[in-house]
């Protein structure tokens, strides 16, 4: 439903699936026109246990939404609002109504505020949402992602997953800018007191996408990585951290190598590395005792000295990797596939945007021959020829692999593919796996050239 004012057959029709079926609705998704005492009516009878609100603007929005909450306090698990504006007291209100009846807690596992805003005079966390944090028990997923957040407000965040006492899994902190969020941080100790930053040591996922987090910050988030001692999934894309920031993690990876608990989950896309930064990483990420599961490092201009180091690196166990657009081209696929010796569990690989011609077509297909596992291939915009085709499908023709999706997208192949009957062989279990854009626009070669 739209955000205007429902017409009378609408509220009708919505009332009448209410009264028909509001007993059994468990997950509801409210734009803020629904957000009224008339929905908390017709849904008294529901046990809701998950509440996704859009476009929650007004003090009319909020005193229906705090009804409706207040009433499945007791069964409610998660909450996500989206394209929202919080005043202070809105978010007062809200944090009461989460209350369960007779206690200061609420039994939400995922909080989630994205999209949105948060409308007073400073740039720090309001009162009512530092009270949805602390008294969440059971929150284990936090997401306060896009909302136009400052280095302030994100420190404060920090501060206060510090002093709660929830076992948090999951933070995601993306879209933001929060450059400077860490530099007052003061870490003494690995060893704190009881209860002190429990949340941070039963963390899993972070994410801090696309923040503005510059060399210094990567130096910050250093010593407060250490206080996550489960940490499996980093993603720090889209930060210009350069090979200074990621030089001085080094350090924390150098650590991770050696304990039992893997570390799965890396991502560093565009984040203005170089081959020198990159090829440091490479070599302590080799050393771990559990291999990586994700390495998504594309949208760097690492260059083709990159090839062999990355050649090698897939033999480690690695499962998905992401290199698209770091500059290979031929030297650097030929280099990486010389390195290619060994049977490799590799799932996934993005090879795109490298212009690597028929190196790059090669390189594919030795991957298909030693690696039984492999799932998926992007090679889009890669200067294939149309010889590609050949030698690619010689390589499916040996292998009895798993493969079912291959991109070659935007290569040299032209009008060519019309009598191609070399595509008849791009068959693996009896399913055609090859995408190719037919017309001609699709297949400009990629030119990343400005």
């Amino acid at each position: 439903m739209g955000r205007q004012s429902m017409s009378t057959c609408d509220y009708l029709k919505f009332s009448y699936h209410c009264q028909q079926f509001g007993i059994y609705v468990r997950c509801l998704r409210l734009p803020n026109v629904l957000c009224v005492m008339e929905t908390c009516h017709l849904l008294q009878t529901s046990k809701l246990e998950s509440l996704k609100l859009q476009w929650i603007k007004s003090i009319e929005h909020v005193e229906g939404l705090c009804k409706l909450i207040n009433q499945s306090s007791e069964t409610l698990k998660s909450v996500e609002f989206t394209h929202c504006k919080f005043y202070p007291t809105f978010l007062d209100a809200i944090s009461d109504s989460l209350h369960v009846k007779g206690h200061k807690t609420h039994g939400i596992e995922y909080f989630s505020i994205k999209r949105s805003s948060f409308l007073r005079t400073d740039a720090f966390l309001p009162d009512g949402l530092t009270s949805i944090l602390k008294s969440g028990r059971s929150l284990c997923s936090i997401s306060l992602c896009d909302n136009q957040l400052q280095a302030n407000f994100a420190k404060d965040v920090f501060n206060t997953l510090l002093d709660t006492s929830a076992s948090i899994s999951n933070l995601d902190l993306s879209e933001n800018n929060i450059s400077g969020w860490l530099s007052h941080f003061k870490w003494g100790s690995r060893n704190r007191p009881f209860g002190i930053g429990k949340s941070l040591q039963s963390l899993c996922l972070l994410n801090l996408r696309s923040n503005n987090l510059q060399k210094d910050d990567a130096d910050c988030l250093k010593c407060a990585l250490v206080h996550m001692p489960n940490l499996q999934n980093l993603d720090l894309s889209d930060n210009p951290i350069e090979d200074d920031g990621i030089k001085s993690l080094i350090p924390y990876f150098v650590e991770m190598s050696g304990r039992p608990l893997p570390f799965s989950d890396l991502k560093l896309e565009n984040c203005e590395l170089t081959c020198d930064g990159m090829s440091q990483l490479l070599e302590v990420l080799s050393t771990m005792k559990t291999p990586l599961n994700v390495l998504s490092v594309g949208s760097n201009g690492l260059g083709s000295k990159m090839g062999r180091p990355f050649g090698k690196f897939m033999c480690t166990g690695i499962r998905a990797l992401d290199i698209e657009d770091i500059g290979l081209h031929s030297s650097g696929f030929l280099e990486a596939l010389e390195e290619i010796k060994m049977e490799m569990p590799l799932v996934y690989i993005n090879i795109s945007k490298n212009r690597g011609g028929i190196e790059s077509a090669k390189f594919v297909s030795k991957l298909i021959l030693h690696t039984k596992e492999l799932v998926a291939i992007d090679a889009q915009h890669n200067f294939m020829p149309m010889e590609s085709l050949s030698v690619i499908s010689s390589s499916l023709k040996v292998t009895k692999g798993k493969l079912e999706h291959l991109d070659l997208t935007g290569n040299s192949f032209g009008e060519q593919l019309a009598d191609a009957s070399v595509l008849s062989e791009f068959r693996v279990n009896g399913k055609f796996i090859l995408k190719i854009s037919s017309s001609s626009a699709p297949n400009a070669p990629y030119d990343d050239e400005p």
